[in-house]
């Protein structure tokens, strides 16, 4: 597998197209990078309520959570959905994070006017009271960090190592053409793959994690050493972060540049290069990735390349351009499989069915039984008059959906909500049932997602919306909701 141990492996010196000036960009490139962002088709940046993201994150539960610290994090990232429909992720900023809300809109609003297919694109933000909140799309396959550090099936190739680290630096160039050249804390983790497996470059780090904050979370022997003398980040900072990126996919692990660099200078390619890409790559596309790393990794800012350079570097490399990155990663394309060959309770083939008289059956069946720890958390209020009127509504509610009376379920259901002195999961799902039968399907998906927030874990609540989206004849968002609502029955069972 090695790589050549000649002075090109490791010299400073790069072919000429390295050594262009950092602001240099052709219009060409420009041009390519323009076609990219209008053919890409996003909703415009919009400000959400507090609300809309609480009932989109199933009120922040912590099962939604997918920041790599989980809970722990300073600021911690959920996924979620938006009316049942597009996946999201949503940056919940420690309180004190961003005090002026001005700012924030501002550096929100700018970063959301990015729209390229290199990036897990900004779709909105929230500023309400004290909370800050970003809003991005959801990229389903994981980091590169997981796929790098900690993969279980296969190691990744090295056809789409080249491939990430292109598209990366091609989504740094465009950010860089449109004026957001500084990126903070640039890593493995901020490396996503969407629903293709196709590499992104999450949006997150376009924005400070604070105010004030640092650029850089992650240990300091990763950092450049001018933000260790000035504690400013710079365009060239960025590029000697994408030089560590570049030694993570040359080793498969996270060796500090300084380490990395001893390894380069002592022509220990062995203990640098990942095993598991033994003979997959030449000698000299081994020792053009050293080169470039060794170039991003270079002590002085201004012998750095700069974006433009990484991209002319890469592009060269690339192979089998025309397979699939799902293919090269061995993952099942997104939204490809279908819900059919699983084996769905009663419950979930009834919801895929839309049968909705099924439905009712097994939900008058198993009654209040998936309530425990919610609905039957009373206090003394209990027998109070108000109380007291309120169970009363629950039990004609109950009578009314027993008899089929779904008008009359509904009226009773809402009076029980209303008073918001119980809660009931359950009560949600009957409610969603009944105005699917009275034929008002965004009001049953409004009641399921409600479910949901009370109790992040109910598959029930995930079958229903998808009888309500099928009711939208939204066939694509049905099947995920089934297959959401599948992988809860099966780890709540625990596969079997």
């Amino acid at each position: 597998m090695g790589v050549c141990a000649s002075k090109a492996a490791y010299s400073c010196c790069c072919c000429c197209c390295c050594r262009e000036p950092h602001n240099g960009v052709t219009n060409e490139r420009t041009d390519a990078v323009t076609d990219d962002e209008e053919a890409y088709d996003l909703p415009a940046f919009q400000e959400f309520t507090f609300e809309q993201l609480r009932l989109a994150t199933s009120g922040f539960a912590v099962e939604n959570i997918v920041s790599e610290q989980g809970e722990k994090a300073p600021n911690v990232v959920y996924k979620g959905k938006l009316h049942a429909q597009r996946r999201i992720a949503v940056k919940r900023f420690n309180r004190s994070a961003w005090p002026d809300p001005r700012q924030f809109l501002e550096e929100a609003r700018s970063v959301g006017l990015l729209r390229s297919k290199r990036l897990a694109n900004l779709l909105g933000c929230c500023c309400e009271g004290d909370e800050r909140l970003l809003v991005a799309e959801y990229m389903p396959n994981d980091t590169l960090a997981k796929h790098l550090f900690h993969w279980e099936s296969q190691s990744m190739k090295w056809t789409m190592r080249l491939r990430v680290v292109l598209c990366l630096a091609e989504a740094l160039e465009y950010c860089t053409n449109r004026g957001r050249a500084l990126y903070h804390d640039l890593n493995a983790y901020r490396a996503l793959f969407d629903d293709d497996c196709n590499p992104r470059l999450s949006c997150f780090g376009l924005m400070k994690n604070s105010r004030d904050g640092k650029s850089y979370s992650t240990n300091l022997a990763f950092t450049p050493p001018e933000y260790m003398r000035t504690g400013r980040i710079t365009p060239e900072s960025v590029i000697h972060s994408f030089g560590t990126l570049l030694i993570d996919v040359l080793s498969g692990k996270h060796i500090p540049p300084s380490h990395a660099l001893d390894l380069i200078r002592d022509r220990n390619f062995n203990m640098l290069l990942d095993s598991c890409l033994e003979g997959q790559f030449s000698n000299e596309e081994g020792a053009e990735m050293v080169r470039l790393a060794s170039r991003c990794l270079h002590y002085e800012p201004r012998e750095r390349p700069n974006v433009r350079s990484l991209v002319q570097v890469l592009t060269p490399l690339q192979r089998d351009v025309e397979t699939p990155s799902y293919v090269l990663m061995g993952v099942p394309r997104g939204g490809a499989s279908s819900i059919q060959p699983l084996h769905l309770s009663p419950l979930a083939e009834a919801c895929s069915r839309k049968d909705l008289t099924a439905i009712h059956e097994i939900l008058e069946k198993t009654g209040y039984k998936d309530d425990e720890g919610t609905a039957n958390e009373l206090s003394f209020q209990m027998w109070t008059n108000q109380m007291q009127d309120t169970l009363n509504s629950k039990k004609k509610g109950d009578n009314a959906f027993r008899q089929k009376d779904f008008t009359t379920a509904i009226d009773c259901y809402s009076q029980f909500i209303e008073v918001g002195t119980m809660v009931s999961p359950t009560i949600y799902a009957r409610r969603c049932l009944s105005y699917l039968m009275n034929d008002m399907p965004q009001e049953a998906l409004n009641d399921a997602v409600h479910a949901l927030v009370i109790s992040p874990t109910w598959s029930t609540a995930f079958y229903l919306q998808a009888a309500a989206l099928l009711s939208q004849g939204m066939e694509n968002e049905a099947q995920e909701a089934l297959r959401d609502g599948y992988s809860l029955e099966q780890s709540s069972s625990g596969g079997h």
